[in-house]
């Protein structure tokens, strides 16, 4: 079997990647290395995947470059986009490109084969402050340019389906946490804030709630989603509900280190609560997520202390 897996480089593309790997698939992966954060962080994640017999590494951007490698793959995993909250009030007509534009290339060529399955990488980003547990049935209403067209991408891939009949399938992820963790996101900043001495920066009081979601729990919903039958859009969340305030107090019990904290103004375009309802994806794929969370922060933690002095810096 044959797949493709878009922003390959990335934090989960990567993970996503060596799974495949072992479990015996030929891999073509594609990632544009975008300025979001420098190269090497990503060329970093990959390092283990170049140069296997069954991986073959394209770099460019899916609004350049030839695709008639499709003709090949039995299963597409898009996992490339542009990533972002807060960077998307200022860039919005990149995040236009890379995650509407970009999709409906690839949408528009993989129509054309035979494929198995089409897997997108949604984001809880679209419900924006919908009423907890958030259920696949709620009506999105995303709260920033990112969830936004998060949205637009989750609904051309419905469009897709039904007006051509490919098999695809939309999950929701719920805050993503673990090994490779971008430099940008919460986590990574607050652990190697910690190991460093350095102040971390929470916006609000850190009152607000995030559903975390370990790493291998989202390897494992792809898989799943690519396996099973089932169509649609699925929320795949960790069962780990706490406030950032308790994330922290994990934190640095994990570390062995007190965190300097700064409480600054929340920011537009933040959700202030997730919690996936994930009864949909336990039934239709059999996903049971089977992270624990303190256990993944240490996962994290070690990671972060090794590559202190390399390329996260």
């Amino acid at each position: 079997m044959k797949v493709l897996i878009t922003g390959v480089a990335g934090f989960i593309g990567s993970h996503l990647g060596e799974a495949l790997i072992e479990n015996g698939f030929d891999i073509i992966g594609v990632d544009s290395f975008s300025d979001y954060y420098p190269r090497t962080y990503k060329e970093k994640n990959i390092e283990n995947l170049l140069g296997h017999k069954n991986f073959i590494f394209i770099e460019g951007d899916l609004l350049e470059i030839p695709l008639s490698f499709l003709s090949e793959i039995d299963y597409c995993f898009h996992q490339s986009a542009q990533p972002g909250v807060r960077r998307s009030w200022d860039m919005f007509s990149v995040y236009v490109k890379d995650n509407i534009l970009a999709t409906q290339r690839l949408l528009d060529e993989v129509k054309k084969y035979p494929i198995k399955k089409f897997i997108y990488a949604s984001s809880s980003s679209v419900y924006g402050d919908a009423s907890l547990p958030l259920n696949e049935e709620a009506k999105p209403s995303p709260v920033s340019p990112y969830g936004t067209t998060k949205l637009c991408a989750e609904n051309m891939v419905e469009l897709y389906r039904k007006s051509y009949g490919f098999p695809t399938v939309s999950l929701r992820y719920f805050t993503v946490y673990g090994p490779r963790q971008r430099p940008d996101m919460a986590f990574f900043k607050f652990i190697k804030g910690g190991l460093l001495g350095e102040t971390i920066t929470v916006f609000g009081d850190g009152g607000q709630t995030r559903d975390f979601t370990f790493v291998s729990d989202i390897v494992r919903a792809n898989v799943l989603a690519a396996e099973s039958s089932a169509v649609g859009i699925f929320n795949i969340g960790g069962g780990h509900r706490i406030t950032v305030n308790e994330a922290i107090s994990l934190i640095e019990d994990v570390i062995g280190k007190k965190l300097k904290v700064e409480y600054i103004s929340t920011q537009k375009g933040d959700m202030h609560d997730t919690l996936a309802d994930i009864e949909k994806a336990k039934k239709e794929l059999s996903f049971n997520p089977q992270g624990n969370l303190k256990n993944g922060l240490l996962l994290e933690a070690e990671w972060i202390e090794k590559q202190i002095g390399q390329v996260y810096t």
